[in-house]
């Protein structure tokens, strides 16, 4: 895929997405959803363009593409404020990085190390 192409997570061209082929039933849920080339490239966009928390951001949600919905909540629910220990938040970020999401791996255990300083942990 060219970065200039714009395709759905299952690399459907959003001009084939109508009123008509969503009443038809022709289109699913990761027809509409982003692919993670696109978040790439964003992010490519973002640095260039002097922006490198965001290109950051970015290229975190690409890796997020590849989980399901209930677990990227559930990774945001992990991530409020008295919900997990310290070993919990790095459970889950040795799980994400076993599974290729380095970003979101190293973001987790950020975190956790900041919410032991401030006593945001659950106990």
């Amino acid at each position: 895929m060219a970065v200039t192409d714009t395709v759905g997570a299952t690399g459907r061209d959003p001009a084939e997405v109508s009123l008509d082929t969503v009443r038809e039933g022709e289109v699913s849920i990761a027809d509409l959803s982003i692919h993670p080339d696109t978040l790439q490239h964003q992010a490519e966009v973002a640095e260039r363009h002097g922006n490198p928390q965001l290109a950051a951001n970015f290229r975190r949600a690409a890796e997020l593409t590849a989980l399901g919905d209930e677990e990227v909540l559930a990774i945001y629910e992990a991530l409020r404020p008295h919900r997990c220990t310290f070993s919990e938040l790095a459970a889950l970020a040795a799980d994400l990085e076993s599974r290729g999401a380095t970003r979101n791996a190293q973001l987790l255990r950020e975190a956790a190390a900041a919410y032991a300083r401030r006593g945001l942990l659950r106990r």
